[in-house]
């Protein structure tokens, strides 16, 4: 499959709320780099668009009549497409966080996050990126898998340095290489050489899984 991105961003819209698919719809096709290229009210029919490989990115609500959009982002990922799902929600619950983890979503934003917190998720969901930016989220991720639950055991084709368990550290808080670059006084060439070894050595095919592969196998809390 060719998960090659077009010059702009495709954008799905997943909410059983019309006026949110609507306020979602405007702020999206107002940027020059995105485009939307569907919309849908229930889960089902949000999952039976965007396993056709409609979108690159796809905004869905949590709470969702027929399927969930925990549901969605769960077959989505087993179905292994390109699209990246950004969980939308009301609520700031940890539980979310941990459950989209789980399912594969790659971002998790609540629906009054401000406009430009919305547009940079989903530019960085499109380019690969992970971001859980509620305010439990970091609480959630510190707690995945460690609660009632074994960490899965994670084979590395080569061991992680030091230096480059901190740069997986710092992409598990959603920081971008400019950001990782800043905290840890190198060259953002430098950083993305890190990532790249990361990769590599995790055999990881971008950030998202190797985040999520990290973070199920305990390499980072």
């Amino acid at each position: 499959m060719d998960c090659g991105q077009e010059r702009q961003i495709r954008v799905f819209i997943a909410d059983d709320q019309d006026m949110i698919v609507q306020g979602l719809r405007y702020i999206v096709d107002a940027q020059s780099d995105m485009t939307v290229v569907g919309v849908a009210q229930d889960g089902e029919r949000a999952l039976s668009q965007l396993q056709l490989g409609v979108a690159d990115v796809a905004l869905v609500d949590i709470r969702m009549p027929k399927l969930t959009g925990i549901e969605v982002a769960e077959q989505l990922n087993s179905r292994q497409t390109c699209c990246k799902v950004i969980l939308l929600t009301t609520f700031d619950h940890a539980e979310y966080v941990q459950e989209g983890i789980r399912a594969g979503a790659v971002g998790f934003l609540l629906k009054d996050s401000p406009t430009e917190q919305l547009l940079d998720g989903i530019r960085r969901a499109a380019s690969g990126e992970v971001f859980y930016l509620t305010a439990n989220a970091q609480g959630a991720l510190a707690t995945l898998y460690t609660v009632g639950e074994p960490k899965q055991p994670l084979t590395l084709l080569e061991p992680l340095t030091d230096r480059e368990r901190d740069v997986l550290q710092c992409m598990a808080q959603g920081m971008r290489n400019q950001e990782i670059a800043e905290q840890m006084c190198v060259s953002v060439g430098t950083v993305k050489t890190h990532v790249h070894r990361i990769l590599q050595k995790m055999g990881a095919e971008d950030r998202t899984q190797a985040v999520v592969w990290a973070i199920r196998g305990g390499l980072v809390n």
